[in-house]
């Protein structure tokens, strides 16, 4: 059952497992920090950035879920939430009426304006001030690297451990 499975050894096992702690860890703290000081969860926040980097500030919502890599009915119940907030809006499309768009509302940009401030204090706080010029490069290359794999994955081009 188990044969020809490559195990992690040692050292990769260690760093596999601070990756998965870092990781944790690093969401936990800012999903705190952005719940105390501005009320929002830290995927409202990623969906209003998402929707505050469009020209119009609203965007299909089946490219909202493909820009932000959620499945298409999580998106739906968390924009069913964020709706209930006045945080965005759900406008028909004109050209498609099976599609729709989601918008940015006035509330939801004065909540991200509210919100950025201390995210990328505390962004800036738990991991680049730490880490040197020279570190923060090598990070760069290593996920890049990585996100290139895995995208390569999201577009059917890994399978079975290859």
């Amino acid at each position: 059952m188990t044969s020809g499975v490559r195990w992690l050894d040692d050292e990769e096992q260690r760093v596999w497992r601070q990756w998965l702690q870092t990781n944790s860890r690093l969401q936990a703290h800012l999903a705190r920090q952005m719940q105390e000081e501005s009320r929002l969860s830290l995927p409202d926040f990623e969906v209003l950035v998402t929707l505050s980097e469009t020209p119009e500030r609203r965007m299909r919502v089946v490219a909202l879920a493909d820009s932000i890599k959620w499945e298409r009915s999580r998106l739906s119940h968390h924009l069913t939430r964020m709706e209930k907030r006045d945080l965005v809006t759900r406008e028909e499309c004109a050209q498609d009426r099976r599609g729709a768009f989601v918008a940015l509302t006035p509330a939801g940009l004065t909540a991200l304006e509210g919100a950025a401030p201390g995210h990328v204090r505390e962004v800036r706080a738990a991991m680049f001030d730490v880490l040197s010029p020279q570190e923060i490069a090598q990070l760069d290359h290593i996920t890049a690297t990585l996100l290139a794999r895995l995208g390569q994955e999201d577009e059917g081009g890994l399978c079975c451990g290859a």
